[in-house]
């Protein structure tokens, strides 16, 4: 008996410290390579600014402040959120032992005799599964708890983007709206003029033919315009889910974007974005699945027994009643399972190895994001001032051709060539600034900033 004892205890030390492993806590791959943005990058990384610091027109704040209070999406992720948490609490109590109260009775009438039985059980189950299996399942869970509200925090941070893309655009349009309507307004004050000249014999009608197609050309431009406009203001009350209305909005430039310097830009902040720790949390997950998978191999251990009051002893009926006990107790270990275990661990550990190629591409992806949104920045800061003299070049010069043609030196159709490029380098001037906003608007959510 002495040696059967030292047996069995040798036995269980030998599975318990083969199950140590069965313990060990992830270690996070949450690590950005300096130079992954193609960048230099600066040394002290600043902290991400909230949407509040970055987004300061009044106006603009409001909207977002709607958006992610009504957005339906975005109270889908929460939702989404909140079933993870059940579902970490469930995987909790997992743990715990299971009761039932199943109160039962009988009357058997038999040749004029009555039989009266009944049982008041409370049965209790108690089941913990293999070594390590509990733990890592809700280690898993908390995993998954982590993707739910990283994809939350990625809604959000796109929602405020999109709503603030939305806005500029609302604010391209009024200003492209401005310059349709002055150029309307100059281009009829040179056509009644050319009639005048027509009239007098001092130019042909395609003169007149031409401005007049120019004029209807820019009416029509301000039609559509006001139609995009009102198409824009559509889309921003479905994102805050209100009724079709008019959006208010400041005038373009009045509050300017922070603008984000080279020397402030650090490759750590990309740790900050969303899909990235969404990446690292899934190998989380993955890394507990395949514990579980390894947890499979060890024994399993049950426990079940019941307590309560019978008056059915064995087909006798006992008056008044007695306590019944019962408890019973088995240990499994697999021995065959037709290959499932081992199918199951090694597809565990392929998922691992998927699940890390696609955070190294997930990385690969934001800092080539990042490198696209400065690039933009840059483009369109350096292009800013070249439109600018355009303009002001191309305004002198349909002034002075109009003033040339009123005194014979040049035709209608230098006129309404200059005034036409002037009109072009006027929307391009705009549009520029759109482009602009917009790619700080990338850099910023491409740093991960929007999620604060």
């Amino acid at each position: 008996m002495k040696k059967i004892n030292i047996l069995f205890h040798f036995i269980l030390l030998s599975l318990l410290m083969s199950s140590c492993g069965l313990y060990d806590k992830y270690v996070s791959h949450n690590t950005i390579p300096d130079n992954i943005m193609g960048i230099e990058s600066a040394a002290d990384a600043p902290a991400p600014l909230s949407w509040r610091e970055f987004f300061t027109d009044p106006l603009l704040q409001q909207l977002i402040d709607t958006a992610l209070t009504r957005n339906t999406d975005l109270q889908s992720a929460r939702i989404a959120v909140e079933k993870s948490q059940i579902a970490l609490q469930m995987a909790k109590k997992a743990i715990l032992p299971s009761l039932v109260f199943s109160p039962s009775g009988s009357i058997a009438n038999f040749n004029g005799n009555t039989s009266k039985t009944y049982d008041v059980p409370l049965q209790v189950n108690w089941n913990p599964g293999p070594i390590g299996d509990y733990t890592n399942k809700k280690r898993a869970a908390q995993a998954v708890i982590l993707q739910s509200q990283a994809r939350e925090e990625a809604v959000r941070a796109n929602l405020i983007s999109t709503v603030a893309q939305h806005y500029c655009l609302l604010q391209l349009l009024d200003r492209q709206l401005d310059i349709l309507t002055l150029t309307d307004s100059l281009w009829n004050a040179s056509l009644e003029a050319q009639k005048v000249l027509w009239q007098n014999g001092r130019i042909y009608s395609t003169a007149v033919n031409q401005q007049e197609a120019s004029c209807l050309n820019v009416k029509t431009q301000i039609v559509d315009t006001r139609r995009n406009i009102r198409s824009v203001e559509n889309e921003i009350c479905r994102l805050l889910a209100i009724a079709p209305q008019p959006v208010k909005r400041n005038k373009w430039g009045n509050y300017p974007f922070i603008s984000i310097a080279n020397s402030q830009i650090s490759a750590s902040l990309l740790a900050n974005r969303p899909d990235v720790r969404m990446a690292d949390f899934a190998m989380e997950e993955a890394f507990y699945n395949m514990q579980t998978a390894r947890a499979a191999f060890f024994p399993g251990f049950s426990l079940s027994g019941s307590l309560g009051w019978t008056n059915s002893a064995g087909g006798i009926e006992v008056n008044p009643g007695k306590i019944l006990s019962t408890i019973i107790g088995s240990i499994a270990q697999p021995l065959f399972a037709r290959g499932q275990l081992k199918g199951n661990l090694a597809l565990a550990k392929l998922t691992g190895e998927e699940l890390q190629q696609r955070y190294v591409q997930t990385i690969v992806d934001a800092g080539n994001q990042v490198n696209e949104a400065m690039a933009d920045c840059q483009a369109a800061s350096e292009k800013h001032g070249y439109f600018h003299r355009q303009v002001e070049v191309l305004r002198h010069a349909y002034s002075g051709t109009h003033e040339l043609m009123d005194n014979g030196k040049a035709t209608y159709l230098e006129v309404i060539t200059a005034q036409e490029s002037l009109l072009s380098a006027q929307l391009n001037e705009a549009m520029n600034m759109y482009d602009a906003s917009q790619a700080v608007i990338a850099l910023y959510i491409a740093l991960g900033g929007g999620t604060k």
